[in-house]
């Protein structure tokens, strides 16, 4: 596993499981993490050896969202059975997705800020595995969905649930609000296509697991859904798709979210208001 990544600063880190490097030390013509994504979907991001230079150890490193400023950000709502069953939800037939503004992203750390107590007073956060797109493509089949994926990320996704519970028609309001999306400090480059069935996702709150589910679960896997959306509208490099939660939980003041992908990450933030 390679790994992308962007300090608070700004500086463009490419990693692997002993540390990182500056990415323009183990490929000069790697500027910046934007400009790694298509050669991250194609499998051929430098090695972390290549670099002339001793890696960075993680802990030593504060780290910023991996992308100055992401693409489209679409999140899929519903997407585990056991969910839509705690919402007294029916299945849906096709993937239920919503698209986030990108003032709705804060880095690893955040943080979560609720809204005043007038506009809501029902936050939930969620885990999810989320998906980077690494080239621009249209009407991609999903057997072909690794050939334009730059990898994966762990992010926290909020919900204004009074607000939706009011009148449906209000999802993008309820999830648009400023640091409502929580995005993990490092883009995971699989080496290979990676069996995500079997990977875990967890939303942890105060340490608590409050609720955690296997991908297979999904109602709607994630090449699925790259490949559905590919075939709505363009896809670009930096366009995110949030694949869906195991479960909400409510969060208050003083809390602290925690979202973990296994293989892939994890990323944490506290909640203020």
């Amino acid at each position: 596993m390679k790994y992308l990544a962007r300090t608070v600063e700004g500086r463009p880190l490419l990693g692997d499981g002993d540390g990182f490097v500056p990415l323009a030390a183990a490929d000069p013509e790697l500027d910046g993490v934007r400009n790694a994504l298509p050669r991250a979907a194609a499998g051929t991001l430098p090695d972390v050896d290549d670099a002339p230079t001793e890696r960075i150890d993680p802990a030593h490193v504060r780290f910023g969202p991996p992308l100055s400023r992401f693409g489209k950000l679409w999140g899929i709502g519903l997407n585990y059975a056991d969910h839509a069953g705690d919402l007294d939800e029916q299945r849906p037939a096709e993937p239920a997705s919503f698209m986030k503004p990108a003032s709705a992203v804060v880095g690893p750390g955040g943080p979560i800020r609720l809204p005043p107590r007038d506009r809501t007073d029902g936050v939930t956060a969620e885990a999810e595995l989320a998906v980077i797109v690494g080239r621009e493509c249209r009407t991609v089949a999903e057997q072909a969905v690794d050939d334009v994926v730059a990898g994966y990320l762990p992010v926290i996704d909020m919900t204004a649930e009074d607000v939706l519970r009011r009148n449906p028609r209000f999802l993008t309001r309820a999830k648009s609000f400023d640091s409502f999306l929580v995005v993990g400090p490092t883009i995971a480059v699989p080496d290979a296509p990676l069996d995500l069935e079997e990977l875990t996702v967890r939303t942890i709150v105060n340490e608590r697991v409050a609720a955690e589910n296997e991908i297979r679960n999904m109602l709607f896997p994630p090449r699925e859904i790259v490949s559905f959306h590919s075939d709505v509208m363009t896809l670009r490099p930096g366009d995110l798709f949030s694949t869906g939660t195991p479960g909400a939980e409510p969060i208050e003041p003083g809390d602290r979210v925690r979202a973990t992908v296994e293989t892939i990450g994890a990323v944490d933030a506290p909640v203020v208001r």
